[in-house]
């Protein structure tokens, strides 16, 4: 279209014979470029040229609209993260909610146990933020390039790190993030499932109830129907009840506890070790439970890319909207759950977290009515948190064949990938039933991907000036994390070998 109209602007007039004898009009070199006396070829001012120039302004202002030609892969259509993208802040928040509320919060009281109410608070409040600006950084860094949307957490870290090294970094533990959850909630979601059960049925029930792992099966059976939906922007309507569910459920865990009074014995004071390397150890170990609680920038990304992005509507605006709004909810929902669940059962709660606590302290003086909602809630969350964290390996399965075929994953072949990641996340979860009580080191291993390599990537990608604000402020987080993260994988180990006896390897 462009050449078109260099074409027409170089076409000179062709003189008419009243022209012809008219003398040639003099102009004053200062005004040889002037605008007024530029001329529109005469073919432009006819009737005719009217849908070209209609064409020519839609054009420009279709590229003023756009901005820029975005670089999008072919097969990005194909894949069920980008395969849709009439996302908006609202499936931004049921997403986020979905996947930033579950079972990581209700052991955070644990992690009281050993900080005490004032290095709690503040551990908490600062992984908050912590978090939160990394999570801004990343809802900025999916456009850093113009032209160029990294709709990926692993395609960010391959184009902020190389190849070879976002590979490296990033491959683990997103993929270590997504099954490893997986598996968790397999293991949460299965026993909540027993549990109500027990509830419903009681002691009135003639029938012979599930084992444990019957009870697993049955979970991820329902999981794997539900993960048929097509593309991430398929299952708002799934994260919302997620969302609802998960707020719901930790709202009555806390109100329950607290109304109930304080346990008789209970303390505050945080655990005694026998040696300072163990009291190292155990406050390293609080810190990774609390890390745990804000996993899900594995998959902020792949949410920002649902949504359309133009230069006047970029996706960052929506997302970072519908983030801000999801994480005042998140925090109405982690504060009471720590600090409420702490007061009431202080240094007698269990290792595995709140709701077991509900169930050990008061399942004789609470309804029944009133924990087996707790129980079905958590069930009904749990299958909707497996359905986000699952779809970073679905759309990693499909791009392999994909890229050998060049062709969309078929029907079938989709479904089968889907149910093979169950069968392998069920087995995850058999073999390591204990998986839900190493929060510590889940979060350790998990804490490079949500507080460490975003200060890195927006060193690289935005190159902030040397010794700026914002240089300082990267690096020294970027630092921090790394180290952090190397602190609590040892004292995740350590706490495995330590209580080694205990694992329970199949045998749930």
């Amino acid at each position: 279209m462009a050449d078109e109209v260099r074409e027409l602007h170089s076409i000179p007039p062709t003189p008419s014979r009243a022209d012809a004898h008219t003398p040639p009009i003099s102009t004053p070199p200062s005004q040889i470029q002037s605008p007024s006396i530029i001329r529109t070829p005469r073919f432009m001012r006819t009737p005719l040229a009217s849908p070209m120039k209609k064409a020519i302004v839609s054009m420009r202002g279709y590229l003023e609209d756009v901005g820029h030609l975005t670089k999008l892969d072919p097969q990005d259509a194909w894949l069920p993260i980008t395969e849709s993208r009439n996302g908006n802040a609202y499936y931004s928040a049921f997403h986020t909610l979905s996947s930033g509320i579950g079972f990581q919060a209700l052991v955070l009281p644990v992690s009281f146990t050993v900080l005490g109410w004032t290095w709690g608070i503040l551990s908490l409040s600062g992984a908050f933020i912590w978090q939160l600006y990394t999570l801004w950084l990343l809802i900025r860094l999916h456009e850093s390039v113009p032209g160029t949307r990294y709709c990926r957490y692993l395609q960010l870290a391959k184009a902020a790190f190389g190849s070879k090294w976002g590979k490296i970094l990033a491959l683990f533990p997103t993929m270590y993030l997504s099954a490893g959850i997986c598996s968790a909630i397999i293991i949460v979601g299965g026993g909540s499932m027993k549990l109500f059960f027990d509830d419903v049925c009681g002691s009135t029930c003639n029938s012979k109830p599930l084992t444990t792992i019957e009870w697993y099966l049955v979970f991820i059976c329902l999981a794997v129907i539900v993960s048929q939906l097509p593309n991430l922007n398929s299952i708002a309507g799934i994260s919302l009840i997620g969302a609802a569910t998960a707020i719901t459920y930790c709202t009555l865990i806390w109100v329950v506890s607290v109304s109930k009074g304080r346990q008789p014995g209970v303390s505050y004071d945080p655990v005694k070790t026998n040696s300072d390397m163990d009291k190292l150890l155990r406050i390293l170990n609080a810190l990774g439970i609390i890390a745990f609680a804000f996993r899900g920038h594995n998959v902020v990304l792949e949410i920002q890319a649902t949504m359309p992005s133009t230069l006047k509507h970029p996706s960052h605006v929506p997302m970072w909207r519908g983030m801000k709004a999801a994480y005042l909810i998140i925090a109405l929902c982690l504060y009471p759950i720590a600090i409420g669940g702490f007061w009431a059962y202080g240094n007698l709660i269990p290792s595995s977290g709140i709701l077991n606590a509900l169930y050990e302290f008061h399942s004789k003086d609470t309804s029944r009515v009133v924990l087996g909602l707790t129980s079905l809630l958590v069930v009904i969350n749990c299958l909707s948190s497996f359905q986000i964290y699952a779809m970073p390996v679905f759309d990693n399965m499909e791009a392999g064949y994909t890229r050998k075929k060049n062709r969309p994953c078929p029907r079938w072949l989709r479904s089968g990938f889907r149910a093979f990641f169950g069968a392998i996340a069920f087995l995850i979860a058999v073999a390591f039933p204990f998986l839900s009580d190493l929060a510590a080191l889940m979060g350790g291993i998990a804490l490079p991907v949500t507080l460490a390599y975003p200060c890195f990537m927006w060193i690289v990608l935005k190159k902030p000036q040397r010794y700026s604000a914002m240089w300082y402020i990267n690096w020294w987080l970027g630092s921090l994390g790394m180290g952090l993260s190397v602190a609590l994988v040892i004292a995740g180990v350590w706490q495995i070998v330590k209580t080694g006896l205990k694992l329970r390897f199949f045998k749930p």
